[in-house]
């Protein structure tokens, strides 16, 4: 099961505020919403303001999507990307797990990042969208996610 052990944060005023979640997602493939961290960490260093919220994943084999979670998409978008890049002999890169090379391709479709509008201190997402974490690297339980405001 995925959880937050800790975060740590720079900048405490002006346009620019980061923090990094360290995220434990376990050892198997993951589709995790952290919209609620984003949030929170909006509210607390972006209050009433506008600007972009930048969600980073320094990973070779993690990404972040805006997708709908909670109905099944989730899981449908971790099933096509097992269907897409089969955890098989097929892959170059070979260390690690068989299969894990694939995990290095992941970032090449589902991006490290996502940019997103901030009005008022809260994200605007559309009614169904979520900010998702991406890991199928079960080789890494451990992961890093750097919020950045600006604005």
């Amino acid at each position: 099961m995925a959880d937050t052990n800790h975060s740590t944060s720079t900048g405490s005023t002006g346009p620019f505020q980061t923090t990094t979640l360290e995220i434990v997602t376990g050892n198997r493939e993951v589709a995790l919403d952290i919209t609620d961290r984003c949030a929170a960490f909006l509210d607390e260093r972006a209050p009433g303001r506008d600007g972009l919220l930048n969600v980073f994943v320094p990973h070779a084999t993690a990404g972040i999507a805006v997708l709908e979670t909670g109905s099944g998409s989730d899981d449908d978008f971790l099933a096509t990307l097992r269907q897409l890049l089969p955890a098989d002999d097929r892959w170059r890169h070979r260390h690690g797990s068989p299969g894990h090379g694939r995990d290095h391709v992941v970032p090449g479709l589902v991006a490290p990042h996502a940019t997103l509008p901030v009005l008022g201190g809260q994200l605007a997402l559309g009614v169904w969208q979520s900010v998702v974490l991406i890991d199928t690297n079960g080789d890494n339980p451990r992961r890093t996610v750097r919020l950045s405001f600006l604005g």
